[in-house]
């Protein structure tokens, strides 16, 4: 422990120039313009992994963007931890709520993080989290400590759905042949509380089109005698939901996982504060499906959102007219039991009965994944609870995150194995918002925690 904390005390500044280098680079996935960005980040993890001590390093081909790869095999008897990681970013939109450039990375001390948080698109989703990982390789490859075989696999399509990584696993099966995945693209309670993320949520993820009059009306001319698509959508939104904030789609809740009232229990152990909740979010009051607390609503309850809606005339002024089309982006957060296909079957068939036959309806599945959970009797969770109880003084808390990463359950299916989800973000992170940032606290700690969590994963599987 103590060699560990001296090495990365000594290398933390040049740590985190390696990392500000990459989150330098716009790696943003999901908009083309930035092809070129995406690309020489790729290059730039093979890089780094390279000069951590990686064999076999490359960039590989995907029918998307490259997925990154580098091993350390010392022997073959020996278990082996696969690396998921993701080197892409969301939009920074919108720019103009940044307290500072989202490409230009700064350290700012903060009342969470007293020792600096490091801001920047994508220093907790995923780069910092996943740069840990290689920093952490690097401390044991140098220290003689790696206890066994080591495949990172680090892709640059997360933020759009992954659509590449399926093929990909398929391709290369084999070479991904794995004991276990290990993620830090999760969160924990707080710098004080650690927890193991054992549950994901499923994702469908739907675009909605409304269509009204062949084109855009006059206001005045028009209005009262033909359908607004605007208004008309709205209306078919608010349907969604009924007074108790439950969805309404038949079928819906058909196969959803209701957890006992003694896991219930247990969850509710997690140390929360409602009124921090409100005070950090500027929020009056919580809302959500009647029956369940915040915690239950955000991680166990299955949800459904408007996350963009759009159409007519959004310029500066007035311009008085009935728009011919309006635009919706909804997204259905997943519990175990559902399929994500299913529900995206289940929505289109009815958004289309509920609309008036004034309009014509089209909808679009962007992408989706399936809910996941990892069992708190596993090897793989047993060794990550060690290793944080080893760092941090105090056993972590197992905890089912709201979010989605689809991928993996798409592990489980294709490569047989269990993942572990060690992430070292807080809420407070602003992923995905304006002003994203990472604790230096939570990097360096990550740094000093994974190595751990191979001494005992390879202890314990033996």
């Amino acid at each position: 422990m103590k060699n560990r904390k001296q090495y990365i005390e000594l290398q933390k500044d040049r740590f985190l120039s390696e990392l500000f280098e990459i989150l330098k680079l716009p790696s943003i996935s999901a908009d083309s313009a930035f092809n070129q960005d995406v690309l020489d980040t790729a290059e730039l993890v093979k890089t780094y992994l390279e000069k951590a001590g990686c064999d076999n390093v490359e960039v590989c081909e995907t029918p998307g963007y490259p997925v990154v790869y580098g091993e350390k095999i010392i022997d073959k008897n020996l278990p082996t931890i696969l690396v998921y990681g993701h080197y892409d970013v969301q939009p920074a939109d919108p720019i103009e709520l940044w307290n500072s450039p989202p490409f230009e990375p700064v350290i700012k001390t903060t009342e969470i993080h007293p020792e600096g948080a490091i801001y920047a698109r994508g220093a907790c989703d995923d780069k910092g989290q996943m740069f840990m990982h290689i920093k952490a390789f690097e401390y044991m490859i140098q220290n003689n400590e790696l206890p066994c075989n080591v495949k990172f696999m680090i892709e640059g399509e997360e933020e759009i759905g992954s659509p590449s990584l399926e093929w990909f696993l398929k391709e290369h099966t084999h070479k991904l042949k794995n004991d276990i995945i290990l993620i830090s693209d999760t969160g924990m309670i707080s710098n004080t509380q650690p927890s193991i993320t054992t549950g994901l949520r499923g994702l469908s993820y739907m675009e909605v089109t409304v269509t009204g009059p062949n084109r855009d009306l006059h206001s005045g001319l028009y209005g009262g005698a033909v359908a607004n698509p605007i208004n008309i959508l709205t209306q078919m939104i608010s349907k969604l939901l009924d007074a108790d904030n439950r969805i309404t789609i038949p079928g819906f809740y058909n196969n959803v996982e209701e957890l006992s009232l003694a896991e219930r229990a247990e969850m509710a152990k997690a140390p929360f504060s409602l009124d921090d909740y409100k005070k950090s979010l500027n929020i009056q009051e919580v809302h959500g499906e009647n029956g369940y607390t915040s915690n239950e609503r955000n991680s166990i309850r299955p949800t459904l959102d408007v996350n963009g809606i759009w159409g007519g005339y959004t310029g500066q002024g007035a311009k008085t007219v009935i728009p011919s089309k309006a635009y919706a982006k909804i997204s259905m957060r997943l519990v175990p039991g559902q399929d994500h296909k299913e529900i995206s079957e289940l929505f289109s068939s009815y958004f289309k009965s509920i609309a008036p036959k004034s309009v014509s309806v089209e909808t679009t599945s962007h992408h989706g994944g399936h809910p996941y959970v990892t069992p708190t009797d596993h090897i793989g969770y047993l060794a990550a609870k060690k290793a944080y109880q080893k760092t941090f003084n105090c056993t972590p808390i197992p905890q089912r995150s709201g979010g989605s990463i689809p991928i993996v359950a798409l592990f489980e299916n294709e490569l047989n194995s269990k993942s572990i989800l060690m992430g070292f973000g807080l809420d407070s992170d602003a992923i995905h918002s304006p002003n994203e940032h990472f604790g230096v606290f939570n990097f360096l700690k990550g740094i000093e925690t994974i190595p751990l969590f191979y001494k005992y994963f390879t202890e314990l599987s033996s």
